[in-house]
């Protein structure tokens, strides 16, 4: 499978985007997909993970309450919903891909990433 994101962009304080995750070459079926973050000199944070098997969730303590996320009907795009965005929330956005279906927002576990796509939080 492949994976490719949308839906970022430049956005005020409060404000909401959804982004996407889009799957090429199979369904995501039998997968995990996860939402994490980057900024520039700091780890990759894992933020959402989705269970394809039974759509049970979990996030990170930093957006849970303001982000949703969730799979389409056809489960080949997973969406991110960002709600009440603060400034921090200012990352480059990644989808990823885990084969075993459990719900780790630990990096190293997925093997199948997206390229990315940015989010920014200013007034």
């Amino acid at each position: 499978v492949q994976l490719v994101e949308s839906g970022g962009g430049l956005v005020q304080p409060g404000g909401s985007l959804r982004l996407s995750c889009a799957a090429s070459g199979s369904s995501l079926d039998d997968y995990a997909i996860a939402w994490f973050r980057q900024v520039p000199e700091k780890e990759r944070e894992g933020i959402a993970v989705i269970s394809s098997s039974d759509g049970t969730t979990e996030y990170a303590d930093s957006v849970k309450g303001r982000f949703t996320i969730s799979f389409d009907e056809t489960k080949t795009t997973v969406y991110l919903q960002l709600n009440s965005l603060k400034p921090e929330d200012t990352a480059v956005y990644y989808c990823a891909a885990d084969y075993a279906d459990l719900l780790r927002l630990d990096p190293t576990a997925y093997g199948v990433w997206g390229q990315g796509t940015q989010v920014t939080v200013s007034p």
